[in-house]
């Protein structure tokens, strides 16, 4: 679809004067047409919104601008609606990186020489508030922490998938944190409004999910007292989580892959036919490839799946992370138990460093969990921690490990501090179990600050 100006949607002829005039205004602007679909986008969009021209035309809007608002309170579809304009009116929108910005937006409506409305334009322009943009911001992306190179890899694919509808796969071990990508991409996208919801396929009971899945009319089994909906249903528009999805039963597997085909579902005991109208987001912690030779995963479903695959790293594979993810939790916990606690004792995060976390984040969690239980000052040692065996599988990572950490007037240990918090001196001391005012004083002393 071509587009260049509000006057190409209307059959008007205008000078290049007028055209240069709409592309060169200071403020975003676009058209929609009167199927939704995006008509012309000026530079400023451009600037504004990181998508392209090219990118833009022809999509409907919700796509390019990811609101929380384009399902619901949108300001053009009030305009439309009213058939009068919406005056600065505020939004916030998702950039193409992933960045929030908050933009103050005015919408009127174009109509042909008949007075018909045939679609509506809109400008905006920043207001401020954006949220620091999560590449640029060390340690995380939303609700995700980390800064390693396999997370930031992962991270610059978040943007673009939560612009999509595609489905989406997410493999990685027990406790990598599969739900919170999932969810990341939800929250991130036009539909964000709209109902998240995630089922544990391996936690289902297998002779009732079926119903949980897919719901229920009353009477269709002993103990179905009254009509209920499914997770699919329930869902909406929204997205839904499939998560262990290599946990279900053949005969499921067929049915689900009816409905990624057809869209369409029919509740257990029931004959009238449901749309299935969210996104479709299944996890594994299983290599499904290898259950496909061993006959356990449908080939067929495996590719309808995964349109799009998103492996998220192991722990150990991310060890440049975990003083993040400390400080992380700390906070956490803090809040949570009211407990002023500042860092971890230098030993006790060489132990940290030195294990392989089979249970990846979910197992750093538990276990700063379990020391807020015991800790009673500002600081977690050894005692703090889960029985010693808990920590038996040690492992040795290049450059994980400060040198002669204990020693925090020595340059290189301030610099691997600094190093593995991005250049956050507050985190940085509290890594190292000084105050930000002692680890500014031994900087300036080394010639560092």
């Amino acid at each position: 679809m071509s587009g260049s100006g509000p006057e190409s949607l209307v059959g008007t002829q205008t000078g290049h004067d007028t055209q240069s005039l709409y592309e060169h205004l200071p403020k975003g602007s676009f058209t929609i047409d009167a199927q939704w679909r995006i008509h012309s986008f000026n530079q400023a969009a451009e600037l504004i919104t990181g998508f392209s021209r090219e990118e833009a035309l022809g999509r409907h809007c919700w796509e390019i601008f990811r609101s929380d608002s384009c399902h619901k309170r949108c300001p053009m579809r009030q305009a439309l609606d009213r058939k009068e304009p919406e005056m600065d009116r505020q939004v916030c929108a998702v950039t193409r990186n992933g960045l929030r910005r908050t933009l103050s937006v005015n919408v009127s409506l174009l109509k042909d020489r008949q007075g018909k409305t045939v679609g509506a334009i809109e400008t905006f322009h920043a207001t401020g508030g954006d949220r620091p943009t999560p590449l640029g911001e060390p340690g995380c992306f939303h609700a995700i922490v980390g800064n390693s190179a396999p997370m930031r890899t992962l991270f610059a694919l978040l943007p673009d998938l939560a612009a999509s509808s595609a489905n989406v796969l997410i493999c990685g071990e027990s406790g990598t944190g599969k739900e919170l990508i999932a969810r990341t991409l939800h929250q991130i996208s036009a539909h964000a409004a709209a109902p998240f919801v995630a089922v544990n396929c391996a936690a289902l009971t297998q002779t009732l999910i079926e119903a949980e899945l897919f719901g229920c009319e009353k009477g269709a089994y002993t103990g179905a007292e009254q009509t209920r909906p499914g997770r699919f249903e329930m869902a909406g528009r929204g997205t839904l989580l499939l998560d262990e999805i290599g946990e279900l039963k053949p005969e499921l597997q067929v049915k689900l892959l009816g409905v990624i085909e057809q869209r369409r579902f029919e509740r257990v005991g029931g004959t009238r036919s449901v749309p299935f109208e969210a996104r479709l987001i299944s996890a594994t912690h299983q290599d499904l490839s290898k259950a496909i030779v061993q006959k356990r995963f449908r080939e067929d479903l495996y590719y309808r799946l995964r349109t799009v695959t998103v492996t998220v790293p192991p722990l150990r594979q991310r060890m440049a992370d975990l003083p993040l993810l400390v400080d992380h939790f700390i906070k956490k916990y803090s809040a949570r138990t009211g407990k002023q606690v500042r860092s971890l004792d230098p030993k006790v995060l060489r132990r940290f460093m030195e294990y392989e976390w089979p249970g990846n984040v979910r197992e750093l969690e538990r276990c700063i969990e379990h020391a807020f239980v015991f800790v009673k000052g500002p600081v977690i040692f050894q005692h703090h921690l889960p029985e010693p065996e808990v920590f038996e599988t040690l492992h040795s990572v290049p450059g994980a490990l400060p040198p002669q950490l204990g020693n925090s007037d020595d340059r290189e240990v301030l610099a691997w501090a600094l190093a593995k918090t991005g250049g956050r001196r507050e985190a940085a001391s509290r890594l190292l179990g000084i105050s930000r005012t002692s680890m500014w004083r031994r900087m300036k002393s080394l010639g560092m600050a």
